[in-house]
């Protein structure tokens, strides 16, 4: 099996049937699994799956459970030489999936890769080569995170987005809305970190990876359409609660004791909370 696809969805039901038909056409000409982990909804999305997508693993939530919890779920079934986790609002190219593979077969120190992202306006995502949003990206200067990411250009104010957007680079972080990583540094970084429940985990297994000695890295020939539709609004307690309690984990996890990279050129930092290899 070269490719597991795995997708969780909540109340995505259209949104998700595009998504699947784009993976589906840009899959053709690879040996493929799609693991689909509902969690939960209420609009129908597994009755849409099992009559549309028989072939597709269905994965049925009896109650609402964290992304990373359900996702690590999937991946304990997952078969492929290669993962991608991937956002069910998302639109792929046709070539998308075959130029990803074609990338990380030619480059065995590549552990997890990202592509170009564009909103359906055909606007340029920077979290595509930043991996952060921007708020990260604030978190990271304040807590002085930044320096010791140096690939993320997080302090380069004079960076030419024209250039970058198309400039296959090396990354610290690879964003969560398409994730394509290898399954063998999986099995050494292990699944995702729990206790970064909707949000953060992806900045945490890129950086894992790079911890195990892998690259990450952003590759611009290819793209996918990002909506970033989101069921919880920004300023409920929920979204609150994950989205920056994600922040204060990752301090606690690496701000004190940074372990060393086994990447040369990144500088080492003086973790109260153990990274299991």
């Amino acid at each position: 099996m070269k490719l597991s696809v795995i997708i969780v969805n909540y109340n995505l039901c259209e949104m998700l049937r595009q998504t699947l038909n784009t993976l589906a056409d840009a899959a053709k000409n690879i040996d493929y699994e799609v693991f689909i982990v509902d969690n939960n909804s209420s609009d129908g999305s597994v009755d849409m799956i099992q009559s549309d997508y028989p072939k597709f693993h269905v994965v049925a939530s009896p109650k609402y459970y964290s992304y990373t919890k359900l996702c690590n779920e999937a991946l304990g079934l997952a078969c492929g030489q290669y993962v991608l986790l991937v956002n069910p609002d998302i639109l792929s190219s046709t070539q998308t999936l075959e130029r990803a593979i074609e990338f990380m077969d030619s480059h065995e120190d590549a552990g997890g890769l990202g592509v170009r992202m564009i909103t359906p306006q055909g606007k340029f995502l920077p979290e595509s080569n930043r991996g952060l949003t921007q708020s990260w990206i604030s978190f990271f200067k304040m807590t002085g995170l930044a320096k010791f990411f140096p690939k993320s250009r997080l302090y380069d104010r004079n960076r030419k987005d024209w250039v970058e957007e198309f400039q296959t680079s090396e990354v610290d972080f690879i964003n969560g809305g398409f994730m394509f990583m290898r399954s063998s540094a999986l099995m050494e970084t292990g699944f995702l970190d729990e206790n970064f429940a909707e949000y953060g985990y992806d900045i945490d297994i890129s950086y894992r990876i790079r911890l195990a000695g892998y690259k990450n890295y952003y590759f611009p020939k290819t793209y996918i359409i990002n909506y970033s539709e989101r069921n919880t609004p920004k300023f409920e307690w929920q979204f609150i609660k994950y989205f920056y309690g994600a922040m204060i984990i990752f301090a606690v996890k690496y701000l004190f004791r940074m372990p060393e990279l086994k990447v040369a050129g990144i500088p080492k930092m003086p973790l109260l909370y153990e990274v299991e290899g």
